[in-house]
């Protein structure tokens, strides 16, 4: 059985193929993003010129023709609105043209799922950590079958505050990234640190580094509030770790390609005797190969939906999905 799924919630229009549970296509193009940010119509407009090269790329990659493909997953949310729309429409012109069963899935549980199901990992505490969003998860069975939130941010996006400060600062792209190579030879100085129990949030740090470049060199700027809103991340992670006793840990997410905070948990998780796990950059960035991964769970499970009534919802919660797989 060979399932799509299209990604479309931000800068990257991507399409995947899995089959069986295995990733056998894996295309996208991304926005190119240089010191203004992310212009939703303009990214659209991106997705709209790429899309059916990126489906062609994704099934030649694959060698299949989509007669093949037994089901089509898409991005319905959370997201930026022009953009989900071009991935919502590409699918469901695909699924009505071929008769293909179509499935809306969350981006964040899209994120999530490909790392459990690459490393088998069942039960474990997440750490998701995009441009978005930014929570400390699990699966709780109350009052039914979900990724319960135990601490989010209360703001922004972990993603969102690197970006944002990438811009202030004059760093192009601007990156989390280009961030992290800005701050590779930095020194620390004391920032605001606001962690609540397992709940953070990050707009008074970002508003302390943008006014701190003017009296600190950038480096020492970036490597501060990268420390800082990392370590913030490693003590929510911890507590939630402790209280809800789960053995495995997984990171997840755009901002999960960060060899920093990837280091940070790890250190944080062994005392414990934890096992942290964290997918290639190819499956924590944005891409339509987890989108495939969870449609495909949900079509085994025996989900169905009628196409007509789907449509995208930009502000779509991991917490309001039942996983039913």
């Amino acid at each position: 059985m060979a399932v799509m799924g299209i990604e479309s919630t931000a800068h990257t229009f991507g399409v995947g193929i899995c089959e069986g549970g295995k990733i056998i296509a894996n295309q996208k193009s991304m926005y190119e993003i240089k010191d203004k940010g992310m212009v939703p119509v303009k990214v659209a407009e991106h997705h709209s010129e790429k899309s059916n090269f990126i489906i062609k790329a994704a099934l030649d990659e694959a060698g299949l023709d989509i007669g093949d493909i037994n089901a089509i997953g898409y991005s319905m949310g959370p997201g930026l609105g022009p953009c989900l729309s071009v991935g919502f429409h590409s699918a469901k012109k695909l699924a009505l043209e071929n008769r293909i069963p179509l499935f809306p899935v969350n981006h964040a549980v899209a994120h999530i799922e490909v790392t459990k199901q690459r490393f088998g990992v069942s039960d474990p505490l997440i750490v998701y950590v995009s441009g978005g969003n930014s929570q400390i998860l699990g699966i709780e069975d109350s009052p039914f079958r979900h990724y319960h939130v135990y601490g989010e941010t209360f703001d922004i996006g972990i993603g969102n505050m690197l970006d944002s400060f990438a811009r202030e600062a004059g760093i192009v792209p601007a990156w989390g990234s280009e961030v992290a190579k800005v701050a590779a030879n930095g020194k620390y100085f004391e920032m605001p640190y606001t962690v609540k129990g397992m709940d953070f949030t990050f707009t008074g740090l970002l508003t302390f580094a943008v006014k701190s470049l003017s009296s600190h060199p950038v480096k020492d700027v970036a490597y501060s509030l990268q420390e800082t809103s990392f370590s913030m991340l490693c003590e929510a992670a911890e507590r939630a770790m402790l209280l809800t006793g789960k053995k495995d840990l997984i990171v997840c997410g755009g901002v999960a390609q960060s060899l920093r905070l990837k280091e940070m948990l790890k250190k944080m998780a062994k005392p414990h005797k934890k096992q942290v796990y964290v997918s290639p950059n190819e499956l924590n960035a944005d891409n339509g190969a987890m989108i495939a991964v969870v449609a495909e769970s949900m079509f085994k499970s025996g989900q169905s939906f009628q196409i007509e009534k789907l449509d995208i919802k930009q502000r779509y919660r991991a917490d309001s999905v039942e996983i039913l797989w």
